[in-house]
């Protein structure tokens, strides 16, 4: 969802590079360059998960700006069934947000489309910054 809400901005090509999804710990770690025994240990969800994919997301795609969110959208095991996402916003070489989000239960898509939401209300506060 993250990356369908950013494509669709206007005039998109001008500012965004694109996206990977990955959802498990090993392509994290493929692709994104997350650190694999941390990632294996939480699951690939945590602050540091999702900090490492914002920076390396500036790198991969030569962008001053990368967004790394790692999450729960659905109640599994590996979450003792909670539902939550850690999410962080690189701008070049640091992070500037890092933070947790933890949705009442609702759907799936719903819960996605509250993390977007979220993500994309603090990106646009941190143009304002700079």
């Amino acid at each position: 969802m993250m990356q369908l809400a950013l494509s669709q901005a206007e005039n998109a090509a001008e500012f965004y590079q694109g996206g990977i999804t990955a959802y498990n710990p090993g392509q994290k770690s493929r692709h994104l360059i997350v650190e694999p025994i941390h990632a294996l240990s939480v699951n690939s969800v945590s602050d540091k998960v999702a900090g490492e994919m914002a920076l390396n997301v500036c790198s991969l795609f030569t962008s001053d700006w990368g967004v790394g969110i790692t999450g729960y959208a659905s109640p599994v095991p590996e979450s003792k069934n909670k539902l939550f996402a850690w999410y962080a916003i690189a701008h070049r070489d640091r992070i500037v947000v890092s933070k947790k989000i933890s949705p009442k239960k609702d759907g799936p898509f719903r819960i996605q489309q509250l993390y977007v939401t979220d993500v994309l209300k603090n990106l646009a506060g941190c143009f304002k910054d700079v």
